[in-house]
């Protein structure tokens, strides 16, 4: 175990509600943000292991090494390590899974000018909402998207270490059992504004990530919103956790969404809906911890 600070929407604030935003290239929201000092519990060290699961918790961790492993040339990250991914999908959701679609990943360096780095603030990837909204962008077909979502749908973070152990600034995650509905916030979530004819491929940010100036992170100039994310209101009853020196060889499997989660139209009590997370800074890193590297990536999972 551990003790560390987490950054959590400000219960205080007064801007929540449908014009709040955060930024999806920067560490910066228009709301308040307040620190809270939390344990977080090694997964490794747990009585029972086992007994975190996509659907009991919202996260699970598995030992899955990567063919992929520069994880610095795009198409080989699209075309190889995309494959990849769906196959470990497929494996360990189970029979039922019918049909994954992975539409983004991100490559996060803790280095100088690198484009993306660890968030500390406490979120969640996805509203409902955005969610419906990615299935009917990422299928072409819109007779069989408005099909797919009326059937069980996941949205799953694919979250791996790449290059050295995530000692520096791992990821916590919460456990679902330990949330309330009422703790979730929606915000909207900007995105650089892209042209420059290309068509369907404007809103795609994969490759073309770019580290804004300081001086601009509080501007909206530039940006529009294309997707809800949510933050968390804290709660002393959340139960945080992370793997301590998680490996490129394992990976953690991050429920953003479940339209058959508890409490959504069909729902099944005690199916995880959501699973909160943030990077965050453990005081027990040793000094010479080379900076945390990792990639996630946003995978569609499709039921019979």
């Amino acid at each position: 175990m551990t003790t560390a600070a987490f950054f959590h929407m400000d219960p205080a604030d007064n801007t929540h509600g449908t014009a709040a935003w955060t930024k999806v290239d920067v560490n910066y929201s228009s709301f308040g943000r307040k620190e809270y000092t939390r344990p977080v519990r090694d997964v490794r060290t747990h009585p029972d292991p086992g007994s975190f699961t996509i659907d009991t918790s919202g996260f699970a961790v598995y030992n899955s090494p990567a063919k992929e492993k520069g994880f610095v040339d795009d198409k080989a990250v699209r075309e190889g390590y995309y494959a990849e991914v769906e196959s470990l999908l497929k494996d360990k959701l189970g029979p039922g899974v019918k049909k994954v679609v992975i539409f983004d990943h991100t490559i996060r360096r803790r280095l100088p000018g690198a484009a993306r780095a660890p968030v500390q603030a406490v979120h969640v990837d996805q509203t409902p909402a955005a969610a419906d909204v990615r299935v009917r962008r990422h299928i072409p077909d819109q007779d069989e998207a408005e099909k797919l979502i009326k059937g069980r749908y996941q949205l799953i973070n694919v979250w791996r270490p790449i290059e050295n152990v995530a000692s520096d600034h791992p990821l916590a995650v919460i456990d679902w059992r330990s949330t309330k509905p009422e703790e979730f916030v929606p915000v909207n979530l900007l995105y650089p504004v892209r042209g420059g004819g290309c068509g369907d491929d404007d809103d795609d940010d994969r490759g073309k990530e770019v580290l804004p100036d300081e001086s601009t992170w509080a501007s909206t100039e530039g940006y529009e919103p294309r997707g809800e994310t949510m933050r968390v209101l804290p709660s002393e009853a959340h139960e945080f956790y992370y793997v301590k020196d998680m490996s490129p060889d394992e990976v953690l499997l991050l429920k953003c969404y479940d339209s058959r989660g508890e409490g959504r139209p069909g729902g099944k009590d005690g199916v995880a809906l959501r699973t909160p997370h943030s990077a965050f800074v453990d005081p027990n890193t040793p000094a010479d911890a080379k900076p945390r590297q990792s990639i996630e990536v946003r995978c569609l999972v499709f039921y019979e």
